[in-house]
């Protein structure tokens, strides 16, 4: 695919006229510029714009710089991060804030190999932060991103090498002193102009070279993101002390890092004997559909792994579909 001279231009010049006005964007010489992005970008892993700004006013209200963050405690962190879920990511956020703090001015390191030692930067990531910190010519291939060239190309997603065709056109693509402000302009156009469902092809300014605009017969660009179903049986450790057994050993993906009670995929195999049923309940997170049952026993002893917290102390760290674990217990009591 060759990029036509004008595209990059029309972008950001669309983008000079149309962006939203999000509070982690600011002036590129801001003091507070560093800050603002890394924790916009740790925040908005899959997370809706929408969802964030909320959490990072509050956020920044609270802890008003990175040094500030990475003496603050874990507890005032998560409390303030409370409700915006995977909460591996804000450890990893406090992990970076500490290891960029020590070094000299606090400053980021400036190649991908080395941002992606980070915790919690990976490609995408680190891509959109050298682009937007330091105006480096890279784009972040978000969502957003290969919808736009996908649409270009009237082709699926599946059948484009997208860093191939950025490396073939990069001298068309970063012509301008701009590179931050292009890597965000792709996001931003996809999100608003092409967007995954009912596109605005009439006023897009790149209409005439998008052959998904242009084409009698449109390509379904991507496959459609099949809902997750997941059923758990989670069996609740209790004391008289009002007190539960809690582990970080459970072994799955999304809920790692999280103090929890044991949870297991329902199965035939689990054993249920001197366990007492509590309730069902549903839930959702990202593409997961939760469907779990949730068991309970009164117990002086618990096994190895777990530890006692008390069912009011720990609420803050869990979470957000296991409040409702926390809210059925205490009426036990």
């Amino acid at each position: 695919m060759h990029i036509k001279t004008n595209l990059s231009k029309k972008i950001i010049s669309w983008y000079d006229n149309n962006k939203r006005v999000l509070p982690w964007r600011v002036h590129y010489n801001s003091p507070r510029k560093l800050y603002y992005r890394l924790l916009s970008e740790f925040m908005l892993q899959q997370t809706q714009v929408k969802t964030v700004i909320p959490y990072f006013k509050k956020f920044t209200k609270e802890i008003k710089t990175l040094k500030k963050l990475s003496s603050a405690s874990e507890r005032k962190v998560l409390k303030l991060w409370e409700g915006l879920g995977y909460y591996r990511r804000c450890r990893n956020l406090m992990a970076t804030a500490k290891i960029v703090t020590k070094q000299k001015k606090s400053i980021l390191p400036k190649t991908l190999d080395d941002i992606k030692k980070l915790p919690g930067i990976g490609d995408y990531t680190g891509n959109i932060l050298l682009a937007l910190v330091y105006n480096q010519p890279r784009l972040a291939l978000d969502g957003n991103v290969k919808r736009v060239f996908s649409r270009i190309l009237n082709k699926h997603e599946k059948k484009i090498d997208f860093e191939k065709i950025i490396e073939k056109n990069r001298k068309k693509l970063f012509f301008s002193k701009r590179n931050s402000d292009f890597a965000e302009a792709m996001m931003e156009f996809g999100a608003i102009i092409c967007k995954p469902k009912e596109p605005s092809c009439n006023i897009c300014p790149i209409n005439k070279i998008c052959k998904f605009s242009n084409s009698r017969k449109n390509i379904k660009l991507t496959d459609k993101i099949r809902t997750n179903k997941k059923s758990y049986d989670i069996f609740c450790y209790l004391n008289k002390n009002k007190q539960i057994g809690l582990t970080k050993k459970n072994n799955i993906g999304f809920l790692n890092d999280c103090s929890l009670p044991i949870i297991k995929k329902q199965s035939r195999k689990n054993k249920f004997k001197n366990w007492n049923f509590l309730c069902n309940y549903k839930n959702s997170i990202s593409n997961k559909r939760l469907n779990i049952n949730l068991y309970y026993k009164f117990s002086n002893k618990i096994p190895k792994d777990l530890n006692w917290y008390s069912i009011y102390d720990n609420k803050e760290f869990t979470p957000t579909f296991a409040k409702k674990i926390f809210k059925e217990v205490e009426n036990l009591y």
